[in-house]
């Protein structure tokens, strides 16, 4: 008997694939190459492909006709014709139009006459063009490179920058041999070919899981281009881990480094800054003052740690420096604000890519299995948020008081294995923390006192660190094991991501990781957790579902899971 195909193919770019499916593996890795997921109702996921994830696929090598015979090869009922004209359509616009240096002048290249007649059309574009040379050639203005490349990713168009990139001021630094202090640098294979694939397009996106080094392949860029480096990073703690790391693993001395955050300011051949003070403004009328970190020096390369965070108006700076070479880093290319067309337009496509799974079974990461736990409302929670508006719902699911006992139950389980407790909400991580006596990190807390914390714990003197989010990004805890989210940002997926990316490096022990969401039965946490979980299990991760046992109030006990 035949068995029918895994997918289902949609006209409006819905992608339903049948996680039973024996081919399912297989139509997966294909759909993480060409589509976003969306959501996972069932034993259905569903995918959906985009401008953006096609152009992606362009960028990465894959045609139109690759994309639909595959897409064919795996359909139930076919590939329609009006998605697969669309996905031809869209594939085939990367490289059409594209920026190139012509004696010394920005110059726009069409393929065809009639498209740069379609753009001379658009009134608002006229201004950015000095000269026609051709039919297919126009000069443009060298300060809108930026500017009419975001234009034309949001217009369906995406440019092909060819245009190439200032060198930057020559910086001699190189990742430690051995020699003198500090162990020598050896760079896994992965890490070697983000930074080539990167190198060779001077501009892009590579996208690792969090404790895949992502931070080396920064290091490796840095000292193959040989040049004066800005780093932008979300936080002062990844600030501080990143200067840590240049200086340990790299030729760089302490007067070579720079802090640029609201404790200090200094700008030196390789400045690490937070996205939090280029955005820093007296009023939302007056210009933003720290912009000029940007243009005053010569970069010759610009890193965006954690590229999904970057700040709107960080964007609008980057479109002013699209002559110097741009490296984001991420776990995930989601970002929350909707702007996949500005990062792709801005910073570049994206240039490598492994799958977290990928990671895991070659032993570069954790093994990870993910579990919500759902636990009730206690009855007087359950009241208050019953009478509450809509907008006030998610906080008090979120603070459910039911979850200390949760908690309590699971460090009672995993008791002896390095673990975070993390949370959302200041009132509730206090209770915590007063309730299970627990050392307690919001961002409140000092820089120097959130180290001392860190250190205590990655030296095994305290096992269990209850966290806000500002240990969402760019902590580094290398021995946490076990993760307990116990209230988050509504649906965000790029903060699970993050979350589980806490407990992913590689134990000397050999635990895998287990990472538990405690979400509120009955109310909204539940919905926003489906989304939160998009991601994982995009992934590929196990994630399950636990129901915690009805609640006692008479005697206030807990069965187990």
């Amino acid at each position: 008997m035949t068995i029918p195909r895994p997918l289902l193919v949609q006209s409006n770019g819905t992608l339903l694939l049948d996680e039973r499916h024996p081919h399912y593996e297989e139509a997966r890795k294909f759909l993480r190459q060409i589509a976003q997921l969306q959501k996972r109702p069932g034993t259905l996921h569903t995918y959906r492909v985009s401008p953006v994830t096609l152009w992606n696929a362009s960028a990465s090598g894959w045609s139109g006709s690759q994309v639909t015979e595959k897409l064919a090869s795996l359909a139930r009922f076919g590939v329609p014709r009006s998605l697969a004209d669309e996905i031809h359509k869209q594939m085939s616009r990367y490289g059409r139009i594209r920026l190139v240096s012509l004696d010394g002048a920005l110059t726009l290249v069409t393929d065809t006459p009639d498209l740069l007649d379609l753009l001379r059309e658009w009134e608002d574009l006229a201004d950015v063009f000095v000269t026609y040379l051709s039919g297919t050639e126009a000069v443009v203005r060298r300060d809108a490179r930026g500017w009419i490349k975001r234009e034309l990713a949001a217009r369906g168009y995406p440019v092909l920058d060819q245009a190439g990139y200032r060198s930057g001021e020559t910086l001699q630094v190189s990742m430690r041999s051995g020699t003198g202090s500090g162990r020598p640098v050896q760079l896994r294979d992965y890490q070697i070919e983000a930074v080539n694939a990167f190198v060779e397009e001077g501009s892009g996106i590579v996208v690792l899981p969090c404790g895949a080094g992502k931070t080396w392949v920064g290091l490796a860029a840095i000292s193959r281009l040989k040049c004066e480096t800005l780093i932008l990073t979300p936080n002062g703690v990844s600030v501080s881990q990143w200067i840590s790391e240049l200086l340990r693993n790299t030729s760089l001395t302490e007067n070579e480094v720079g802090e640029y955050t609201g404790q200090a300011k200094n700008v030196r051949p390789v400045t690490v800054a937070t996205y939090q003070v280029l955005t820093h403004r007296r009023s939302k009328d007056q210009a933003y003052p720290h912009w000029k970190l940007f243009v005053n020096r010569d970069w010759g390369l610009i890193i965006y740690d954690e590229v999904h965070l970057l700040p709107a108006p960080v964007f609008r700076m980057t479109a002013d420096i699209q002559a110097t070479r741009r490296l984001g880093l991420s776990a995930t290319l989601v970002r929350e604000d909707g702007r996949e067309e500005d990062a792709f337009a801005l910073i570049g496509p994206k240039r490598y890519e492994v799958p977290w799974k990928t990671m895991e079974e070659k032993g570069w990461i954790a093994e990870a299995v993910c579990t919500e736990v759902r636990v009730p409302l206690d009855p007087v929670t359950a009241e208050k948020y019953a009478a509450a508006p809509k907008r006030n719902r998610h906080r008090i699911a979120g603070e459910n008081p039911l979850k200390a006992i949760v908690v309590k139950s699971l460090l009672q389980r995993h008791q002896g294995i390095p673990t975070l407790v993390i949370g959302q909400y200041l009132n509730q991580l206090h209770y915590l923390a007063e309730e299970l006596s627990l050392p307690l990190i919001t961002g409140e807390t000092p820089h120097s006192t959130r180290k001392q914390w860190f250190d205590r714990f990655n030296a095994g003197e305290i096992g269990v660190l209850l966290v806000s989010k500002v240990a969402n990004f760019a902590v580094d805890l290398p021995e946490a094991s076990i993760a307990i989210q116990v209230s988050g940002s509504f649906g965000s997926r790029q903060e699970e991501a993050q979350r589980l990316g806490r407990i992913l490096r590689p134990k000397k022990s050999g635990n895998e990781a287990l990472f538990y969401s405690i979400v509120s039965e009955g109310t909204d946490e539940i919905e926003f957790s489906r989304n939160r979980a998009r991601f994982l299990l995009e992934q590929g991760y196990p994630y399950s579902v636990e129901r915690w046992a009805e609640f006692d109030a008479d005697s206030a006990e807990k069965v187990s899971l």
